[in-house]
C-alpha cells in the first residue's frame, strides 16, 4: 500500500524565470501544488526566510503525511523531483 501524496507548496514570485519554468512543469504534469507568492504574502516570505535563511526562489516545500517536511530549492532539482514522483505515481 502506498502512502498518501504529499502536500506541495511552491514558494515563488512572478518575475522569476526559474519559477516560471517550474510552474510550467507543474501545469504540464497536472500536479496539485499550492502557489505561495513571497512578494504578495508577508507570511509566505517569512516562512521561507525562517526555513532557508534566504529568500531565493523557487523552493518546493514537501509536507509528507507522517509529518515531515522538506524544502527543495533549485528549479532543475524541483523539476526532476516532480517528474520522477509523477512517473512513479506518487503525486496522484
Amino acid at each position: 500500500m502506498s502512502s498518501p501524496a504529499p502536500h506541495l507548496s511552491l514558494y515563488y514570485f512572478d518575475s522569476c524565470g526559474y519559477c516560471r519554468r517550474v510552474r510550467q512543469v507543474i501545469e504540464e504534469l497536472g500536479v496539485p501544488v499550492e502557489l505561495r507568492n513571497i512578494q504578495h504574502s508577508a507570511e509566505h516570505y517569512e516562512a521561507l526566510l525562517a526555513a532557508r535563511g534566504r529568500r531565493t526562489v523557487p523552493v518546493l516545500r514537501i509536507d509528507r503525511a507522517e509529518g515531515s517536511s522538506e524544502w527543495l530549492p533549485e528549479s532543475q532539482d524541483i523539476i526532476a523531483w516532480l517528474r520522477q514522483q509523477h512517473t512513479a505515481g506518487a503525486l496522484a
